[in-house]
Order: structure tokens, then C-alpha cells, then sequence
């Protein structure tokens, strides 16, 4: 077990309290490191600058695919590569320590996931409804300020959730696994990992230089094949020399990547023929497809988050007779556990603090009315809690699900506010999305004897550093609001999160038929294939198409779908044929792909805007 590799080093530090269950008591005696390094200035000065890359890493692939990736495993292989090279050149003379990195990681991940949480699905299809950009410092302090009350959110629920009920936070526990396997001087682990990561991020950023600056490479490889009397590359089934998919397919699930390719083969290949021939569809192109199949696709993705949500009555239950748990008051003690925790009135000081700032610029910037923005505070509380559980125990934060719950609610409360409409399920998506982001970290440190009130700091300075970087990099690459949802940025969540504003405040009555009756099927079939997913026979549940994957494929160019196949067919042949391999090279040699080509692309933006490249 990673708990058990490092000793903690002195028994004594901390008496337990009569208030500390067994599992902490246990925790204070055998895994708790009082006298380790955990967060200082250069973890947090490296892990600002590896967040802030790796923000920008997300940026372009969710842009691209509609997922944000995972930033702790990729974050501590490359803070564990950073100070290897800088111990080299004698810049550093003191090694990264095990609960450094853990430090340096809660900062790099707070960063990172400044996508997520639906943080650009929101931004991204605020601009494709209403056209009005506000001003780059209103959204950065509106970022910041929605994740650090997701930060603050996490603290009531800590000790429930990990210290005595030990949920699973499947991510967190192979981030601790992996921080205590790459530092581990026996395994070798490390240096073999960040090699295979450097390796990958140098060969997919060289194959963007010259496919993007120089144009020496193509962008997209044409099958020489025809569909209803048009080139397959006009139904955006092509072959694309974009690493960046093949890395992100990588890190999916097979089952996930077969559903992409399934998806995409039926909407470009079986479904815009027919809506072309029917002449419902008046164009072969990407654009005018994706226009109609983006409502089946949003109604799959609602219907099953909502009906997977659902479906996990027990654990929305325990989120709250947790609360009632958490503050129904009881003996306070200033011993034990809970001089090492974050202090419970810290999360009302937090929330007192900082709510009013979010509730004026939701007035200022987005038009809601006051009574309804002061509703979001408290409701964002209570999902966030909710999804920090489902995170828990599924590793999946159910944001498809809570985001399309508050644009629901506020389409009946401020009827034909659009933006009203988005930002406020970005408040609920947002705090809830950064608590199980923190908490997946504390479960980490947990396991590795890390001390909970360094990693909340840490937090704190990595969503400071995202939303810093993630909003210019936003303005420089979208500097035309029209480029979203076209091929180059496909934009899959901004287009769902948009149809999803607008059918709520229009209605749904004001499509066309067809797009009525394909809603009344994707919700249908979204419901089906969730309860399948739950409850069918284990033995064909791998059969059994993930609903994520062809709702998705439905607002993606099938170019995406065929790449990112590719990527998880690979990286499952692998683990299949050569296990061991397999643990080595997967995780690092996707990440890189995906840090590599997606920096450089930033780059070569920055380039072009500067005019020192021509398209």
C-alpha cells in the first residue's frame, strides 16, 4: 500500500482525541509525516509555471475533443523531470521531496483544470449566443473567484468523506501511487517515465511546427473513397496528423474511444447522407451537419448524466445527511486531527467573503437579477458538495449533469436571459468541479502523510495562476466568436452548453420537427444506455456503447472520432499485449502528445497574431 512507504517520523507530534475516529487515529500513528517538507516557494513557483502550461494544454484540447485531461499525473512526473534537470545543472541542490511534489501538484492541478467545471463550455458559448465579450480582468476574477469558493466548499466535507469514510478518489490514488513509485530510488520509475514524456512532447512539437508554421505537413489526410456522390473528407471522415487526438484517445477508456468511433461513422456516414437527401440539411459540410445533430447529441449527453446521476440515490443521500453531519454542531476539540485539518470556519469566512464579489459581477456582467444570483450561492454549495461524493466513488464529477439542472431552473426563473442562463450553471459547475478537484488531491496527500492545510494553500495559488493565463490565451486563440463550433475549433460542450441555453429560454418548440423528434430520441436513448450501463449483465456491459462517447461524436468533426479511436485502441492493445510496457509508457507518452502539440499550437498563435508567421 503507498500509505506504508513512508514512516512518519515522529509518533509524538500529534496526541489523537477522544473526537478522531479509527481510521485517523491509524492515519496519526502510521502514514503522517510532521517533519516532511510539503508546500514551499519553489513548489509553488513550479507548480504555477507547470499548471499554467498545462492550463493552456487544456485549453487547446478542449477546444479540439470537449474533455478537459487529467493534470495531477502528468503534473508529478513532470515536477519530478523539472528538478532531475535542474538538479543536473546545479541550479537546485536539494532534491524534490515526495510531499513537495504532492504540494507542487495541488498547485499545478488547481491551474490546470481552470477548463473544466464547465469554465470555457460557459465562456465559450456565452460568446456563440451573445457576441459580447467582457473585459479579460472581470473574467479572471470571476474565475478565480468561482474556483476558490469550490476550494473553500471542500473544506467541511474533507474528514467525512476521506478520513472516515475512505471513499475512493480512484485519480488521487494513482496520483499517490505514482509520486511514490517515481521517487522511490529502488523502482527507476521516474526517469524512465520522463523520458518517454519528453520524448513524445518534442516529436508531436516539431510535427506542429511544420505541419501549422510551415505547412510542410498536411493537416488532414483524405481517404480516397466517395459517400452519396461527395469526397469522404466533405463528411469530415478523414485522417487527421493531429497527435494532440491520438494522445487524448489514449487516456480514454477503450470502451469510450470505440463509442467515438461508432458515433461518428453513424452521424457522417449513415445520418448527414440521409439528412442531405432529405434536404433538411442543405449543405455537405461540417458546419450545416452539426447544426442539426447537435440536439440528439445534447439531449444523449443531458439524459445520461442526468439519468446516471440519479441512479446514485444512495450517495445524493448520504451528500446530505453528511451535512447534517457536518453542521449539526458537536463536540469541538483542540487536539488531534483537527489541529492538523483546515478549521470548519474557515468555509463560511470563505463563502462570506468572497460570494458577494461573484453575486456583483453576476449582476454587472451578466445581467441576473440580484434575488436570482444571490440563489446560485447557496445551491452551488449543495451540488458541489454532491459532486465531490459522486467523485468520490465514480472518479467521474458530474458537471454534464449539474450544469444543464441550473440552466434548467434558471430558464424558468429569468425566462430569455442567455447569458444569465450559462453563467449561472457555470457557478454551480465550477464550485463543484474545484471541491473534488481539491479533495482528489487531499486524498492523495492523505495517502502520502501530507499536511491538508498546506494543499488548500496550494489550491488557492494554482486557480490564481489559471485564471491569469487561461483568459488571454482564451481571447488570443477565439479572437472571433464565429471560429467556435466550426472544424478547426470544433468546441463540442460550447455548443451543447449553448443549444441547451437556448432551448431552455426559447423552447424547444421553435426547431424544426426533425430536431424535435431527434431530442425526443437522443433523451431516450441517453436514459437507455445509462441504465444499460448500470445494470445490464456484466459479461456485455463492454458491448454496450458509452453514451458520453456518442453524444460527443455527434458535435466533433468524425476526423476527431477516427483519431481519438486510434489513440485507445492503441493504448489498449498495449495494455493487453505488453502490460508492463504498457504501465510505463501509456500515460506519460499521451500526455506529452497532447503538452507538446498543444503548446506549440499556442505558440504558433501567439506568432501569427504577432505577424511573424503567415497563414
Amino acid at each position: 500500500m503507498v500509505n506504508r512507504k513512508f514512516p512518519m517520523t515522529d509518533p509524538g507530534a500529534v496526541r489523537p482525541a477522544s473526537t478522531d475516529s479509527p481510521r485517523e487515529i491509524d492515519w496519526l500513528k502510521n502514514i503522517y509525516q510532521p517533519n516532511a517538507t510539503n508546500l514551499t516557494v519553489r513548489a509553488v513557483i513550479v507548480g504555477m509555471v507547470i499548471g499554467a502550461a498545462m492550463s493552456l494544454s487544456n485549453l487547446y484540447v478542449f477546444f479540439k475533443t470537449g474533455w478537459s485531461m487529467g493534470v495531477t499525473l502528468t503534473a508529478c512526473i513532470l515536477a519530478f523531470s523539472a528538478f532531475q534537470l535542474l538538479q543536473g545543472l546545479r541550479i537546485v541542490k536539494k532534491p524534490l521531496g515526495v510531499l513537495e511534489n504532492n504540494a507542487l501538484t495541488t498547485v499545478a492541478s488547481g491551474a490546470g483544470y481552470m477548463t473544466g467545471g464547465g469554465n470555457m463550455a460557459a465562456f465559450g458559448a456565452l460568446l456563440m449566443v451573445t457576441t459580447v465579450r467582457p473585459d479579460t480582468f472581470s473574467m479572471i476574477a470571476w474565475f478565480a473567484l468561482i474556483a476558490a469558493l469550490g476550494v473553500f466548499a471542500a473544506i467541511p466535507i474533507k474528514r467525512q468523506l476521506i478520513n472516515q469514510e475512505g471513499l475512493a478518489y480512484p485519480t488521487g490514488t494513482a496520483t499517490a501511487e505514482t509520486i511514490a513509485s517515481i521517487h522511490s530510488a529502488a523502482s527507476g520509475g521516474g526517469a524512465s517515465k520522463s523520458k518517454w514524456l519528453a520524448g513524445s512532447a518534442a516529436f508531436a512539437a516539431v510535427l506542429t511546427w511544420f505541419r501549422d508554421a510551415w505547412h510542410v505537413i498536411p493537416a488532414t489526410i483524405p481517404i480516397p473513397l466517395q459517400l452519396s456522390g461527395h469526397k469522404l473528407a466533405e463528411w469530415t471522415l478523414s485522417l487527421k496528423a493531429e497527435v494532440v487526438l491520438i494522445g487524448g484517445g489514449a487516456l480514454m477508456s477503450f470502451k469510450t474511444g470505440w463509442s467515438l468511433l461508432l458515433g461518428g461513422l453513424l452521424t457522417y456516414g449513415v445520418l448527414g447522407p440521409s439528412l442531405v437527401e432529405r434536404g433538411i440539411v442543405t449543405a455537405v459540410s461540417y458546419k450545416a451537419i452539426v447544426a442539426w445533430t447537435l440536439w440528439p447529441g445534447a439531449a444523449i449527453l443531458v439524459a445520461s448524466g442526468l439519468t446516471s446521476f440519479a441512479i446514485d440515490y444512495k450517495s445524493i443521500a448520504r451528500s446530505f445527511t453528511g451535512l447534517t453531519r457536518i453542521f449539526g454542531g458537536g463536540k469541538k476539540s483542540d487536539e488531534g486531527i483537527s489541529t492538523l485539518e483546515c478549521p470548519e470556519w474557515w468555509f463560511p469566512a470563505g463563502f462570506a467573503v468572497l460570494s458577494p464579489f461573484v453575486v456583483f459581477l453576476m449582476v454587472w456582467l451578466f445581467q441576473i437579477p440580484i434575488w436570482a444570483a444571490l440563489i446560485a450561492i447557496p445551491l452551488a454549495v449543495v451540488m458541489g458538495f454532491v459532486a465531490a461524493r459522486v467523485t468520490g466513488e465514480t472518479d467521474v464529477t458530474p458537471t454534464k449533469a449539474l450544469g444543464p439542472v441550473t440552466q434548467m431552473l434558471y430558464g424558468v426563473m429569468t425566462p430569455g436571459n442567455l447569458s444569465g442562463n450559462i453563467m449561472s450553471a457555470n457557478v454551480t459547475g465550477g464550485i463543484g468541479l474545484h471541491a473534488a478537484d481539491l479533495l482528489t488531491t487531499l486524498k492523495t496527500g492523505w495517502l502520502l502523510g501530507a499536511k491538508p492545510r498546506h494543499q488548500l494553500y496550494a489550491q488557492l495559488f494554482g486557480v490564481v495562476a489559471g485564471a491569469i493565463v487561461i483568459v488571454p490565451a482564451f481571447n488570443l486563440i477565439i479572437p472571433d466568436p464565429s471560429l467556435l463550433g466550426g472544424e478547426v475549433w470544433p468546441a463540442p460542450s460550447c455548443v451543447v452548453w449553448a443549444g441547451v441555453s437556448k432551448a431552455f429560454s426559447d423552447g424547444i418548440g421553435a426547431l424544426h420537427e426533425t430536431s424535435r423528434t431527434a431530442i425526443v430520441v437522443g433523451l431516450v436513448l441517453g436514459v437507455a444506455l445509462a441504465l444499460l450501463e448500470r445494470f445490464a449483465p456484466k459479461r456485455l456491459r463492454p458491448a454496450i456503447p458509452s453514451p458520453s462517447g456518442l453524444g460527443i461524436a455527434m458535435v466533433i468533426p468524425g476526423s476527431n472520432c477516427i483519431a481519438m479511436f486510434l489513440g485507445a485502441a492503441l493504448a489498449e492493445w498495449l495494455r493487453r499485449k505488453k502490460p508492463a510496457l504498457a504501465e510505463k509508457t501509456v500515460v506519460p507518452v499521451a500526455s506529452g502528445l497532447i503538452a507538446g502539440e498543444s503548446l506549440m499550437g499556442i505558440l504558433i498563435a501567439i506568432l501569427i497574431v504577432g505577424g511573424f508567421i503567415t497563414t
